[in-house]
């Protein structure tokens, strides 16, 4: 069977991708391991936000299917690998996907074939990680395949941006592949950026997000200290963001989380070391990212504090546990981390989620969710989903600890 394009690692950047792909008319099939995957997909039913049922039918209706068969792949002119790239249990790179993913590619890889990957990772892991399995059967990039590297810039929920107008960052292992990577993109995306190499490209995806992150490190780091010197935070972000040039404003928050975020610094980091460079910034930034999770628990113990009530035995419901708003994503949830660290410290703890599926380290949602904002020593708004009426959470709370900012009253608690 031959298809002009095989998707590798069909989640929160393989689907939407794979729509992009079909609607410019391309032919489209997606290669997963997970058998759940590609059922969920059959049914209909899209698992992750981005990709509405009715866009999936509309896919599936023009031959759009997943396949836990590798075979498919040796019938592909392009193969683009989206899977994840997480962290080991030690905090390092966890590149163990990619290697899998890219020897299944090696055994099938034909000559004309283009391989893209759009998996973040450190600088070199293109040309030093990715190549050297795909040549070990003795097929040369750049001359009997093409290779190229596109890192993926999908942000799960944006309304505003998708692929088609996200300017895509691509590159090649040679000029031809990037040329050649670049005609596939332009095919679906409106603005082509064409990095030097593909060590170029690596690093500015992992500039982007430590960007982002070291961003945040510092309005968080400012949070806190606003905290102790008993300065409205909130107040200070509206005023510094009213300035039209020199200053973007970042939200502070119970911490960093999703699969790119509290990720991508750390494959960064990592890099520099072994290259024997210190990052001085990112390090600080990481220190006072982690340090959030902790930050937030010592503010429910302080206002537990207030209203005569220690943090054992208090009934403690948080609100929100995916690691942003109206995604169901709870990989890195800054959320988790405070859950555990209140449930250790001997809180009767609870927690809802609209969006969210039940996470296993904490045990099933709260059913009734006013019932339980009324008998809750304290509610902690750690996400704003779109789903929750803030003004109801205030109300009907008997405290509420808003992290995210975004509910107004005096008598709301705020980070």
């Amino acid at each position: 069977m031959t298809v002009d394009v095989v998707v590798v690692g069909v989640g929160y950047v393989g689907l939407p991708l794979a729509e992009a792909v079909a609607g410019a008319g391309l032919s489209v099939i997606g290669y997963d391991t997970s058998p759940r995957v590609a059922a969920e997909i059959a049914a209909g039913r899209p698992h992750v936000p981005d990709v509405s049922a009715s866009r999936l039918r509309a896919m599936r209706a023009n031959g759009f299917t997943v396949t836990t068969d590798p075979e498919v792949l040796g019938g592909a002119e392009t193969i683009v690998l989206c899977v994840p790239t997480g962290l080991t249990t030690a905090g390092g790179p966890d590149l163990a996907a990619v290697r899998r993913a890219v020897e299944t590619v090696s055994e099938r890889l034909a000559p004309g074939m283009m391989v893209i990957v759009e998996s973040t990772s450190f600088p070199g892991t293109t040309d030093e990680i990715v190549r050297p399995i795909l040549e070990k059967r003795g097929l040369t990039a750049g001359t009997d395949f093409s290779l190229a590297y596109s890192p993926e810039r999908v942000d799960p929920g944006n309304r505003r941006f998708g692929i088609r107008n996200t300017p895509k960052v691509i590159s090649g292992h040679t000029p031809s592949c990037a040329k050649r990577c670049a005609e596939f993109y332009e095919r679906f995306v409106d603005t082509v950026v064409i990095a030097r190499g593909t060590r170029e490209a690596e690093m500015a995806k992992l500039l982007e997000n430590t960007y982002r992150y070291v961003n945040i490190a510092l309005v968080n780091e400012i949070a806190i200290f606003c905290d102790r010197i008993g300065v409205d935070v909130w107040d200070v972000m509206h005023c510094a963001a009213t300035k039209p040039f020199g200053f973007t404003p970042f939200a502070p928050g119970p911490g960093v989380g999703g699969h790119c975020i509290p990720v991508d610094p750390k494959y960064l980091l990592d890099k520099a070391e072994r290259e024997g460079a210190l990052l001085g910034v990112v390090h600080a930034a990481r220190l006072v990212d982690d340090r959030m999770p902790e930050h937030v628990v010592e503010r429910v113990t302080r206002l537990l504090a207030e209203h005569g009530k220690p943090l054992r035995g208090a009934k403690v419901l948080l609100l929100g546990v995916s690691y942003k708003a109206d995604v169901p994503d709870t990989r890195e949830s800054a959320a988790i981390r405070i859950a555990l660290r209140l449930r250790a410290l001997g809180a009767d703890l609870s927690y809802h989620d609209p969006v969210a599926e039940t996470v296993p380290e904490l045990g099933p949602p709260v059913a009734d969710l006013d019932a339980t904002l009324r008998t809750a020593d304290v509610a902690v708004l750690l996400v704003a989903h779109r789903a929750y009426d803030h003004g109801h959470l205030a109300s009907t709370a008997r405290v509420l600890f808003d992290v995210t900012g975004r509910v107004p009253g005096k008598e709301v608690v705020r980070l």
